[in-house]
């Protein structure tokens, strides 16, 4: 795939610095060109995936970069991904990366920068969001006229005071009586109550039932969800990568990872890195977070905890 500056109907918005597309097949460039044309803004250059390091490593200025992946590309993708980390967290220009369910793991174990907008499966409106939400972030916010913006920069605003109500509520829960706020100290397993495997498995179980008689989207609790079944994975002392914790969700992937990246970012959840593979990461509960459920199950007792 050759790399080439967009035609002269592309220019709309052209004192903005423009869009660089990276992509792993002629196809899912298609997608990423429809995405950026849709919000209105200029291509400056289709790149494949191999070739989008040594581009970027020379750019002078870039509103965003789209990445699309519809396939695993190895070592050229991780180069790009990790780079691309690298500059967001620099502030040199925003970064949407859309990917494929099948490679949620180890494009996720490259992208612990907040600022990325990771989307999965997207649908054309969860596209223009996402870049909607890169742009509205930049310096250029005031200038870019896609009101998508504004509406998607008050769903994650949204997301993230519920995420921070979720992490003070398990702070205080974490406490324990007695204990001043400020004061946090890990609580000793002894002191914890027990708590099987087998009970977290039932409420999830009764959780994923009600399905069977409503819409599933009038129940929709991911952070609950993925709380729950961390707990389950940490008693039962196993694993869980990304892509599983989305699953776990229950809500598109995309809205999964948003709010995985907000619990990580409020201590409610860790990311820990697999120690036999360096392309995946695996998330786990925060010390705090599981001694919160643990007293929680312990003070509900056998009540349906649903």
């Amino acid at each position: 795939m050759d790399a080439y500056p967009a035609d002269a109907a592309n220019l709309t918005y052209s004192d903005h610095p423009p869009v660089l597309l990276a992509a792993s097949s002629e196809a899912a460039m298609a997608r990423a060109e429809r995405t950026v044309r849709a919000s209105g803004m200029r291509i400056g250059a289709k790149l494949p995936i191999e070739l989008a390091p040594e581009r970027l490593e020379v750019q002078g200025g870039a509103t965003a970069v789209w990445v699309e992946l519809d396939s695993d590309c190895g070592g050229p993708m991780d180069e790009l991904l990790n780079l691309i980390a690298i500059d967001v967290r620099d502030g040199r220009y925003g970064a949407v990366v859309s990917v494929t369910s099948e490679i949620v793991d180890p494009v996720a174990a490259r992208l612990a920068e907040p600022a990325i907008e990771l989307i999965v499966n997207a649908n054309d409106a969860e596209r223009v969001a996402a870049l909607a939400t890169v742009l509205g972030s930049s310096e250029m916010r005031e200038r870019i006229s896609d009101v998508a913006s504004d509406r998607s920069t008050e769903r994650l605003r949204q997301l993230s005071d519920e995420v921070s109500r979720i992490a003070a509520t398990l702070a205080r829960l974490s406490e324990g009586p007695g204990v001043p706020p400020g004061a946090v100290e890990p609580v000793p397993a002894g002191d914890l109550p027990l708590l099987s495997v087998e009970t977290v498995r039932n409420v999830i179980r009764a959780r994923r039932l009600r399905a069977r008689y409503f819409p599933e989207d009038l129940f929709a609790d991911p952070a609950w969800d993925m709380l729950l079944d961390l707990l389950q994975a940490e008693i039962a002392q196993l694993r869980v990568p990304v892509s599983s914790l989305c699953i776990a969700a229950a809500v598109p992937a995309t809205t999964a990872l948003r709010w995985l990246k907000t619990m990580v970012a409020k201590g409610v959840f860790i990311r820990r890195a697999d120690p036999h593979d360096g392309r995946r990461v695996f998330v786990e509960l925060a010390p705090e977070a599981s001694q919160a459920l643990r007293r929680y199950f312990g003070e509900v007792g056998p009540v349906a905890v649903i």
